[in-house]
């Protein structure tokens, strides 16, 4: 499985593509040891034939084969489009790593990993892709391509963002106004895939809710990846002692008893996350939480789940 991937892969090629091939690979294997046995991540090239319709791309050698009618399918017709969309403020780099570990990723690390495990996927299917990174404004935008330039490209993007937090340089996040802006950016109907803590303090929840909102502007699928470590920031499981908690993005730090707010705390978060689930629900967007500490199975399962349910 993608947990067990080496990190020698990584230091020995220090390739992010390389590193997203093992992790698919390992996914595809554990697939076929499943109740999802003979689910294909591979491209599809016929579609039942729909009583009716033209028989003139019906596929007479298939039908020979397996008594039954399928019809060619063309590249129009099996490609789709899906856009990346990265969160990369300050928040999203905890908890801070000294350096990046795929066993042990923080919030950013964990995201780029998983984007890049879905770009080989969207390869295999010959799917075109794109990729927005955003903090307090969208600070990356490719349009969806399917070449392999246009795949490399995207994976050195990925790994520009790879580095250790720096104290000091501090991103805040402004998904509101990031989302209305790749909102107009996407005109295609695509998937629109998002990796995000969804930690916008900059303005009231129902604007927030907005902009996700306008991401089903043309018709878009949108699945929204909740990126949090779940442990310390929903659980808050932390030993009952006193801590200084530090804003990564504002620098804003408390010293405090953990055991004194833990209640109330995980009331708030807690709270706060079910209501973004049922904003998503109301809007007909994917809400998946994604927790750093279980993998990769939980953002390419649902993927490929959403992308046969379009065909």
């Amino acid at each position: 499985m993608s947990e067990q991937i080496k990190e020698e892969y990584l230091r020995d090629f220090g390739s992010l593509e390389l590193l997203a091939r093992q992790v698919v690979e390992g996914f595809i294997t554990g697939l076929h040891k499943s109740p999802y046995h003979g689910f294909s991540v591979e491209f599809a090239e016929h579609r039942l034939y729909n009583t009716g319709e033209s028989t003139r791309h019906i596929d007479w050698k298939l039908y020979a084969r397996t008594d039954k009618l399928f019809v060619k399918r063309y590249e129009e017709e099996t490609n789709l489009r899906c856009y990346v969309v990265i969160d990369q403020s300050s928040s999203m780099f905890f908890p801070v790593r000294k350096k990046y570990s795929i066993t042990e990723p923080n919030k950013i690390q964990f995201s780029i990993y998983a984007a890049a495990a879905l770009m080989n996927i969207l390869k295999r299917q010959r799917d075109a892709v794109g990729l927005a990174m955003f903090d307090s404004e969208v600070r990356t935008f490719t349009p969806a391509r399917t070449t392999s330039k246009h795949h490399r490209l995207l994976y050195h993007e990925l790994e520009q963002q790879m580095g250790q937090f720096q104290e000091g340089a501090r991103k805040e996040t402004m998904a509101i106004q990031a989302l209305h802006e790749i909102a107009e950016k996407i005109h295609q109907r695509s998937i629109v895939v998002v990796f995000s803590d969804m930690f916008d303090t900059s303005a009231q929840s129902e604007e927030l809710f907005s902009a996700l909102q306008h991401l089903k502007y043309n018709k878009h699928e949108v699945m929204l990846f909740h990126t949090v470590d779940r442990s310390k920031e929903i659980d808050f499981d932390y030993e009952n002692r006193p801590y200084k908690f530090v804003d990564m993005e504002s620098g804003e730090e408390i010293k405090v008893q953990s055991g004194e707010i833990h209640d109330e705390y995980v009331k708030q978060v807690v709270g706060l996350e079910k209501e973004l689930a049922l904003r998503c629900a109301q809007y007909q967007i994917d809400f998946i939480p994604a927790d750093i500490n279980l993998g990769f199975q939980q953002i390419l399962l649902p993927y490929l789940l959403k992308r046969q349910k379009l065909f």
